[in-house]
């Protein structure tokens, strides 16, 4: 008689390589979307950096914060926010002849975050969640 070898995986095998790739998945996929999180409140950051270079422009060019050539300053439609849309709102508040307030307000799939907030003054202090404190700036910024 000839035995016959069979190949292949036996039950025990497959639910052990089933199990392991389980596990890789349940510590891979929340530490992928905490970074996906903080890369786009980087880019929002980064952001607000830009908008605020353009309101110190409008107060060079202007002499004020509140008007950029006769009319009621508003934020343009830069490339970052058009990116982070999904992500992030931009807006600029309090705004008057010498002083702005940015901020970057999380929506969607971001609102998760920590950090759902990011602001940014004439003044260059950062604030997150409505505060500017050192420990929550560090955190978020």
């Amino acid at each position: 008689m000839h035995s016959i070898k069979s190949s292949g995986f036996s039950l025990i095998e497959l639910l052990i390589a089933i199990t392991i790739v389980g596990t890789l998945t349940a510590i891979a996929v929340p530490s992928y979307q905490g970074y996906v999180l903080n890369s786009a409140r980087a880019g929002a950051s980064a952001c607000l950096l830009e908008y605020a270079q353009f309101m110190e422009r409008v107060y060079t060019t202007n002499m004020t914060y509140a008007t950029n050539n006769g009319e009621t300053t508003e934020l343009p439609d830069l490339q970052c926010s058009q990116d982070l849309s999904e992500r992030f709102s931009f807006d600029v508040d309090d705004l008057d002849s010498r002083s702005f307030t940015l901020t970057a307000t999380a929506t969607g799939a971001q609102s998760d975050d920590d950090c759902s907030s990011l602001s940014y003054n004439q003044a260059g202090i950062k604030g997150a969640n409505g505060g500017t404190g050192a420990t929550i700036v560090k955190k978020c910024w």
